[in-house]
């Protein structure tokens, strides 16, 4: 159909007023890789704002070269990877129980549940739990206490209530058990779901600051992110680094001490946390909208 010119003059607008919100999301981190690209002292005169002028991969050699960002590393992504499993094994199981209308007290764990999601004990009694549970200053503080999410199962119970119940009938009269449905037919046609809620799962684990700055006080068992945001609070590198790995010992080889600041590290520490979560949500994008879309339509 020909569009008048009114609608081309809206579809102009709308097209200009969303390059201006992607241009508006997309400049900080253009900012920062510029930033994280130059050198410290240059960058510290001003007037880098979308490339660097001095090019240089020192930062990136201090940071990637600092033991305690390596084993950061790899407390987030043992963190994510164990986390996400867990928490998709849980939410599966709770929501394919609850999904059975014969269940004995299903309406009140259902109840029970939905409550958690609108009233929170807070942070000083849910710290107190923790405590009492043996779980500060553990590894197992990041995975445990959030490997059941009430919105998770509600949105994995929607879904497979979804599914024909037909079909779960006939494989019941064929003599499968609940396991045998669970595994036969609900994780096969659940996967789309599972991998939506599952990149919202790792997404949370990998971004999550919170729970190293206050949970953890060990040095060796805080994620990158807590990492980070210790370091962008700091007035001293060393301070977080440790004395054994400051700038002096990462710098020497690379750049000279007065050529390293603060900022420039810093910037390079955000690009290194941000970069990996930023390749793998592309190929796992579509997944998520599809599973959503599925539960909605389906809910």
């Amino acid at each position: 159909m020909k569009r008048s010119t009114g609608e081309k003059f809206g579809q102009a607008v709308i097209t200009l007023l969303l390059l201006l919100l992607c241009l508006t999301v997309l400049y900080p981190f253009v900012y920062m890789l510029a930033i994280s690209l130059n050198t410290g002292s240059d960058a510290a005169k001003g007037g880098v704002y979308l490339w660097p002028r001095q090019f240089t991969l020192s930062n990136f050699h201090i940071v990637l070269g600092n033991k305690v960002i390596q084993h950061s590393y790899l407390i987030t992504i043992l963190r994510t990877i164990i986390g996400t499993v867990s928490g998709l094994l849980v939410t599966l199981l709770a929501a394919f129980a609850l999904s059975y209308r014969q269940m004995p007290a299903r309406k009140t764990l259902l109840a029970i549940v939905l409550i958690t999601m609108l009233f929170s004990g807070g942070l000083i009694p849910f710290y107190i739990q923790l405590y009492d549970l043996s779980l500060i200053n553990t590894f197992w503080v990041y995975v445990l206490p959030s490997a059941f999410s009430a919105w998770n199962m509600f949105v994995m119970l929607k879904f497979i209530q979804g599914i024909p119940e037909a079909l779960i009938e006939s494989a019941e009269m064929d003599g499968a058990k609940p396991p045998r449905v669970l595994f036969s037919i609900i994780i096969p046609l659940s996967k789309p779901m599972l991998a939506a809620l599952g990149l919202f799962t790792g997404v949370m684990h990998w971004n999550d600051w919170f729970a190293g700055a206050f949970f953890v006080s060990d040095q060796n068992l805080i994620p990158v992110q807590t990492f980070l945001q210790q370091l962008l609070s700091a007035q001293d590198i060393s301070v977080v680094m440790g004395s054994n790995n400051s700038v002096e010992a990462l710098a020497r080889g690379s750049q000279n001490l007065a050529q390293v600041t603060l900022m420039s590290v810093k910037m390079a520490t955000v690009m290194v946390s941000a970069i990996p979560i930023l390749c793998v949500y592309p190929f796992l994008q579509r997944f998520f909208v599809k599973g959503v879309l599925i539960g909605s339509v389906k809910g």
